[in-house]
């Protein structure tokens, strides 16, 4: 058999990774750029959660997306926010988040989250709602940067060590 044109291909994709001009240690400070890009869209959306910023959340997911809370599949972000998160949102007071941790790992053009934290919800009825949370999340980007494309979170009451 002839394996010529097997070794010719495997050069030919050598040359087309050097030919991208990046070598090995741009090409890593380029991809811990983009983690921390999508750090920043994780962190912004728990910041506009406590800010109680419908659009600047809504801005945060890609188009389709899918939202699953505590159990519950929410369908898309947008039809999260309009039949859940967001008459939710007009009766919080506070929104405050305690102890926020979030990781993020790169795997090509995609990420994914994990991210631990507490947080209290003050009510316009005087209820206070103290809980435990996680989140994973899968994220996306393309030339408008990182989107959410997935996001599942589910939180407990708190719990005594």
């Amino acid at each position: 058999m002839d394996h010529s044109g097997h070794g010719e291909h495997s050069q030919s994709m050598q040359m087309d990774h050097s030919a991208q001009g990046m070598n090995h240690a741009d090409h890593m400070a380029a991809m811990n750029d983009d983690v921390a890009g999508a750090e920043a869209a994780l962190t912004a959306y728990r910041n506009a959660l406590k800010a109680r910023d419908a659009e600047a959340m809504i801005a945060l997911f890609a188009e389709e997306s899918f939202v699953y809370e505590n159990g519950k599949d929410e369908g898309s972000f947008a039809n999260y926010m309009a039949h859940h998160l967001g008459p939710e949102l007009d009766a919080i007071t506070s929104f405050t988040f305690g102890e926020p941790t979030v990781a993020v790992t790169r795997m090509g053009h995609m990420a994914y989250g994990r991210e631990t934290y507490t947080y209290r919800i003050e009510l316009t009825d005087g209820r206070v709602i103290d809980r435990e949370g996680v989140a994973t999340s899968v994220l996306t980007h393309d030339a408008n940067g990182w989107k959410i494309v997935q996001y599942h979170s589910s939180s407990r009451p708190p719990r005594n060590q």
